[in-house]
């Protein structure tokens, strides 16, 4: 079976940004962001797909994180559908539904490569420690768009803010997961391509 792994270096005046990507790994993860809640939130996802990933960032964090946060949603999702090469044989869809305590997080993808973000979560606060929450949706819209993928997530109640957050990262995780593991032989579509 061909390797279906992908790096990406983006370098702009405001970012730094390395990404490699193993999409038949084990789960490891190698993260240094700059921005301690992102990549708390980063580790879920690599942990809970079982995709190795390294993400290593560096950005104008004089400013504050929104050029990283965004930055590394765009490489993350170029560098997944690089890895994904032709899709032949992925599962293409995947689910989840996960809960932290007070917070329920459902996540669904489409690797269609068709990019669209549906994002229904409200926070009650602002901020989780120094961490804009408002930059979660933005990163998340990003890697949907570049990895040109339908993603949709649902928070339906969840009074704390980081329980939610961890929640979709985690069923982020599982529905990607499932997303792209193999399963068959051919495009799964009956238009013959994604």
């Amino acid at each position: 079976m061909k390797k279906r792994t992908a790096k990406i270096h983006r370098k702009t005046k405001e970012t730094d940004v390395n990404i490699s990507l193993n999409l038949d790994g084990e789960g490891k993860y190698e993260i240094d962001t700059g921005v301690g809640f992102l990549d708390h939130m980063l580790t879920h996802l690599s942990k809970h797909s079982k995709i190795d990933t390294v993400i290593k960032a560096k950005g104008d964090l004089d400013v504050d994180s929104h050029h990283t946060v965004e930055d590394i949603g765009l490489c993350l999702g170029e560098c997944l559908d690089n890895a994904l090469g032709d899709k032949k044989g992925i599962n293409r869809y995947g689910n989840s539904s996960v809960p932290m305590e007070d917070s329920l997080a459902n996540v669904s993808i489409d690797l269609s490569g068709r990019p669209s973000c549906v994002y229904n979560v409200e926070y009650r606060t602002s901020k989780i420690g120094d961490f804009d929450v408002e930059c979660l949706e933005e990163m998340l819209r990003s890697f949907s768009n570049a990895g040109k993928f339908n993603l949709h997530i649902n928070v339906p109640y969840g009074t704390n803010a980081h329980h939610t957050a961890e929640a979709v990262f985690k069923a982020l995780g599982q529905a990607l997961g499932a997303a792209v593991k193999i399963t068959g032989k051919d495009i799964p579509s009956t238009k013959g391509t994604l």
